[in-house]
C-alpha cells in the first residue's frame, strides 16, 4: 500500500512551489480478498509520512511524531470526511466497474496548499482506478474547475460539482489549511530540515552508441527543491539534449536527481552546477571519468598481478637477507674456531717447557 502512494505521489507533477507547504492524503478504495482493508489512507506533511487511517476499525494511527499531536484537527470532523469519501468511493465503484470493464483499487488524492505568504493556494481532488486519472476537481481563490471521463450525465455531474463546491468552500479547504497549519508547528524541525546535496560529474563510455555519455548526479538532499545545470564551454546545455531530470527519493528520507547528456569523442569541456536551499551559494563540479565496465573487468586482474609481484618480490628480498646472514655467521665461526685452536696450542707449548724446568731442578 505503502509503494503504491509513493508511485501515485511521484507520477505526479509538484504542485507545491518553492517556500510553499502541502498537507497530501491518499485514500484507497478495494474489494477482494487483499491483505488491506477494504478503505484506509495516508497523510503526509509535504513528504512527512504523519498519519495512517485504518477503515475498517476506523482508527487513526499517527507516525513519525515525537510529541502529542492529538490537538493539531478535530478527530471528529476527520472521521466525518473519512465517512464522506468513503461513501463517495462506494457511489463510484459501479461507475468504474461499467466503464472499464473490471473492478481495480479506485483512489484518492487531496492536496491543500499554504502559500509562502500565509495565505491558502490550491487545493486538488484527483481520483483513479488503477492508477490512472478519472477526473479532477480544482479549487482556487474561490474559482472551481472540474476535468473529467466517467460516462455520467450532465445533471447528476452539476449536481455533485454544486455540492462538492460548497463543502470546499466551508468545509474542506479550512479544516485543512488549519491541520496543515497545525502539523506545521509541530514537526517544525523535520519540515526545516536542510541537507546538503553530494553532487558528481562523470564521463561514462556508452556501448550502444560508440560516444560517451556525461552525467551529473546529485543525492541526498532535502528538502527536494534543487536546480541542477550542465554546462558545454561555460554555456548552459540546451534542456531538449538533456534526458532524466526526475526527482527521486532514496530510502533515508533524502531525494537524488540525476541530468545526463548524450556526446561523441569532442574537445569540449563540460560542467555542472546545482543551487539548493542547504547550500550558501552554487556548488560547481568538474568532470570525473569512469572507464566503464570494460576497463573495470580488467582491474581486479591487474590487482592480483600486483599483490602476486609484491608477494614473491618480498619473498626474494628475505630469501637473499637469510643468504647473507648466514654466510656472515660461518665467517665468524671459522675465525673464532682458529683463535681458540691457537690459544690452545701455545697453551700446550708452555705446560711443557714448565715441566721440563721442574725435573732438572730436582736432579740437582
Amino acid at each position: 500500500m505503502e509503494k503504491s502512494f509513493l508511485l501515485f505521489l511521484l507520477l505526479l507533477p509538484i504542485t507545491a512551489p518553492k517556500g510553499s507547504h502541502s498537507l497530501w492524503t491518499l485514500a484507497t478504495y478495494i474489494k477482494g480478498q487483499t491483505p488491506f482493508p477494504e478503505f484506509s489512507y495516508v497523510a503526509m506533511l509535504d513528504d512527512i509520512r504523519i498519519m495512517y487511517y485504518n477503515g475498517e476499525t476506523k482508527t487513526l494511527i499517527p507516525r513519525g511524531n515525537t510529541t502529542t499531536e492529538d490537538d493539531v484537527f478535530d478527530s471528529n470532523d476527520l472521521l466525518r470526511i473519512s465517512d464522506n469519501i468513503q461513501s463517495s468511493f462506494m457511489g463510484k465503484w459501479a461507475i468504474a466497474t461499467n466503464k472499464f470493464n473490471k473492478t481495480d483499487a479506485l483512489q484518492r488524492l487531496v492536496v491543500c496548499e499554504l502559500r509562502d505568504d500565509g495565505e491558502p493556494g490550491q487545493m486538488i481532488t484527483r481520483d483513479a482506478v488503477g492508477g490512472s486519472t478519472t477526473d479532477e476537481l480544482l479549487y482556487v481563490d474561490k474559482n472551481f474547475t472540474y476535468q473529467g471521463h466517467l460516462n455520467i450525465s450532465a445533471q447528476v455531474l452539476n449536481i455533485h460539482l454544486e455540492v462538492s463546491m460548497r463543502r470546499h468552500e466551508s468545509f474542506y479547504q479550512p479544516f485543512c489549511i488549519k491541520t496543515l497549519k497545525g502539523y506545521l508547528e509541530k514537526r517544525r524541525n523535520q519540515v526545516n530540515r536542510k541537507v546538503k546535496p553530494r553532487v558528481r560529474l562523470i564521463q561514462k563510455a556508452n556501448s550502444d552508441s560508440g560516444g560517451f555519455r556525461v552525467s551529473c548526479l546529485a543525492t541526498g538532499f532535502y528538502p527536494r527543491h534543487i536546480n541542477l545545470t550542465l554546462f558545454r564551454d561555460g554555456q548552459p546545455v540546451s534542456a531538449h539534449e538533456i534526458t532524466g531530470g526526475d526527482l527521486l527519493p532514496n530510502g533515508d528520507g533524502t531525494y537524488q536527481m540525476r541530468k545526463s547528456l548524450e556526446i561523441s569523442a569532442d574537445k569540449h569541456t563540460y560542467s555542472c552546477s546545482a543551487t539548493h536551499l542547504s547550500l550558501d551559494n552554487k556548488l560547481h563540479v568538474t568532470l570525473e571519468f569512469d572507464p566503464g565496465e570494460p576497463f573495470k573487468s580488467v582491474i581486479p586482474s591487474v590487482l592480483i598481478f600486483l599483490a602476486l609481484l609484491l608477494v614473491f618480490g618480498t619473498g626474494a628480498v628475505i630469501y637473499k637477507y637469510r643468504r647473507r646472514r648466514a654466510a656472515s655467521s660461518k665467517r665468524d665461526y671459522s675465525s673464532a674456531s682458529t683463535s681458540e685452536e691457537s690459544t690452545d696450542t701455545k697453551s700446550t707449548h708452555e705446560a711443557q717447557e714448565e715441566a721440563t724446568q721442574l725435573r732438572e731442578a730436582l736432579s740437582k
